[in-house]
């Protein structure tokens, strides 16, 4: 299989990966997150907290950087590497504060004409009842809604896990983007095994059947670039995929900032619209 930046990604094995090998690529405990992009992509980043209604979610990271000089927000869902990260990033399943904070950044760049990057790396958002009572489906609600109509550019790149709506309501956008062995979907593939076969274990048979990985995401018009990552995963070379996330940041920003707003958000209203289209 040969791909290339211009829509997808360079795949050199010997043998096509499995989706299910997919995911435990993305789910390796040393395959980098957010915390090691941001410093190898991003200068001058100012991490800033809270949604001003109810509190900080350590699930989602937000602040303001340069990408190459150029003014950024960054909103990133936050994955850890031990017991302790995970506690602190409540295993990157954000409450509704998480979301409320990102949109209320969002809101922020879009005042002062920063364009917006998302990166999306979540098995889901978090479903307590805490959650449920703050409002959590409003939340994701809201974003999706506010997101489609935000007046500067949007980019969303999959890091790993973009799982259901925790992950959605961050991938409304301009353009998305996914690293090569990341997956996207509507559920976990064991909830999906949990679901519809009332057994769990078959995780591996539902990730073969739902077509979550990168490009059947590309094939079926959901993102429009896979991003390459080195051979076994993008934690054997951290350094070569962060050139790879900022080169593919640099040169669609670049495109997305030349466009007039109105041409902006009316292509993005189509991207949208065109998802799932067929012909009788």
């Amino acid at each position: 299989m040969a791909e290339n930046m211009s829509g997808a990604a360079n795949v050199s094995q010997e043998r096509e990966i499995t989706p299910f090998e997919r995911l435990m690529i993305v789910r390796n405990k040393n395959r980098p997150t957010i915390r090691d992009y941001i410093p190898l992509i991003f200068t001058d980043f100012f991490e800033l907290h809270g949604d001003r209604f109810y509190g900080d979610d350590g699930a989602i990271l937000g602040g303001i950087g340069r990408l190459e000089g150029t003014p950024v927000t960054v909103i990133a869902e936050v994955k850890g590497r031990d017991i302790y990260e995970n506690k602190a990033s409540n295993f990157a399943m954000p409450h509704p504060e998480g979301y409320r904070k990102a949109l209320r950044l969002a809101h922020q760049a879009e005042k002062f004409h920063r364009p917006v990057i998302c990166f999306i790396d979540t098995p889901g958002a978090f479903c307590g009842v805490e959650a449920e009572k703050r409002g959590q489906g409003e939340a994701i609600a809201r974003s999706l809604a506010e997101f489609m109509t935000l007046k500067t550019p949007v980019i969303s790149l999959v890091l790993g896990e973009g799982g259901s709506g925790g992950a959605l309501a961050l991938g409304v956008c301009d353009e998305l983007a996914m690293l090569e062995n990341a997956s996207y979907s509507v559920i976990s593939p064991r909830g999906f095994a949990s679901i519809l076969w009332k057994d769990p274990s078959k995780e591996e048979e539902a990730c073969g059947i739902m077509r979550i990985t990168s490009h059947d995401a590309l094939s079926l018009g959901i993102c429009e670039e896979i991003i390459p990552e080195p051979a076994g995963g993008a934690h054997n070379d951290p350094e070569t995929t962060a050139e790879n996330i900022a080169e593919f940041l640099v040169k669609t920003l670049n495109k997305k900032m030349a466009k007039d707003i109105d041409v902006l958000l009316n292509e993005r209203y189509n991207k949208f619209r065109k998802i799932g289209e067929f012909m009788e």
